[in-house]
């Protein structure tokens, strides 16, 4: 199966924690978390629509000038969502700056800012350049309960953790994945085209399989159409999956409340991204610092059932030491460790991890 996007840590382990997921058709990205940008080239951070911010620590904000200053000049829309604050923190990095002659930009870049309050996104807020990007008023997506996003093919969803500050944690989910066997296409005398993505939105929505879908025809004489059902190529050409999903957690103190809420949140995924701070040796600092340690972050994988995990956010105290907490986490675990991202086939249960 193709996935939809491809997550990626922006950094090496011990850097600036951040996550990028890029989507594999289309120019388009989505970013979790805004430390250092450095390692990621203009062109890339031009297709970010959406960033999702856990908190505003410096290590995981300190990119928004950079991601600001490859944007300013586009026309589409940036959108960013945080914390309880969060606007008042995007507009205090706006308003360090002189924008006198922003507005004779061609385009007017629009930074589109949510915050999200454990349960729903309840304050919004708009910045134009073309007005030196003074705070507008703005009403809130309207969106289910725990839903930060929600398209046609993707869902991210959020919750609220305890680092002694709110931290928020992400989940991304692909609704349904539709792949498309190019070979029985050419069997069924049908090409490639647009047609295509309708015919994936119909399936996505769960349209009856007598849905009539128009499809363009290979021919010698040239490209015609033909009518058939969808149940027809959903049968014949289309390979249905459940879709893709990832969790990204990072800040965060380790007890039962934010356990719950970091297991509902990744439960199942296929992948998660998470923080493995400290050696558990060094638990009593990691409470101190809210944050996790490398064992804990592996139990809390294996409790949410998830098929991999990625730790990162490492601590600089273990530079000489990295090995020891992968296999820290791994042996909580017991499952695979993926240092960068790249999938991997899932071992049978009971195998150890790689570390």
């Amino acid at each position: 199966m193709v996935y939809l996007v491809e997550p990626r840590l922006v950094n090496e382990p011990f850097g600036d924690p951040g996550l990028c997921a890029d989507f594999r058709f289309g120019r388009r990205a989505l970013l979790f978390d805004l430390g250092e940008l450095q390692t990621v080239p203009p062109h890339k951070l031009l297709r970010v629509s959406d960033v999702f911010v856990s908190h505003t620590h410096v290590d995981h904000f300190n990119g928004f000038e950079r991601l600001l200053r490859v944007c300013l000049g586009r026309p589409a829309k940036l959108r960013l969502t945080g914390p309880p604050g969060f606007i008042d923190r995007v507009q205090h990095k706006l308003g360090a700056y002189t924008w006198n002659l922003v507005a004779e930009n061609e385009s007017d870049f629009v930074i589109a800012v949510a915050e999200f309050d454990g349960r729903k996104l309840a304050a919004a807020a708009e910045f134009h350049s073309r007005d030196a990007f003074l705070r507008r008023g703005a009403a809130p997506p309207d969106l289910p309960e725990g839903v930060l996003l929600d398209e046609e093919d993707f869902q991210v969803r959020g919750t609220t953790l305890d680092h002694g500050v709110p931290s928020l944690a992400f989940a991304f989910a692909e609704k349904l994945r539709v792949n498309v066997w190019k070979d029985r296409l050419d069997r069924m005398g049908l090409a490639v085209g647009p047609w295509l993505k309708d015919a994936k939105r119909a399936v996505r929505r769960g349209d009856p399989d007598d849905t009539p879908i128009t499809a363009l025809r290979k021919g010698s004489a040239g490209p015609g159409t033909a009518t058939l059902s969808l149940g027809d190529l959903k049968a014949e050409a289309f390979r249905l999956g459940p879709g893709e999903c990832f969790a990204y957690v990072v800040d965060t103190a380790y007890h039962e409340r934010n356990a719950a809420g970091i297991i509902a949140l990744a439960r199942n995924a296929d992948t998660l991204f998470i923080e493995a701070v400290f050696l558990d040796e060094d638990r009593e600092i990691a409470a101190r610092k809210h944050h996790l340690t490398a064992a804990q972050a592996g139990s809390l994988a294996r409790r949410a059932g998830v098929t991999r995990i990625v730790p990162f956010h490492f601590s600089p105290r273990y530079r000489d030491r990295e090995d020891c907490l992968r296999r820290e986490a791994a042996q909580a675990f017991a499952g695979i460790i993926d240092a960068d991202g790249r999938r991997e086939a899932a071992p049978p249960p009971g195998d150890g991890a790689t570390p």
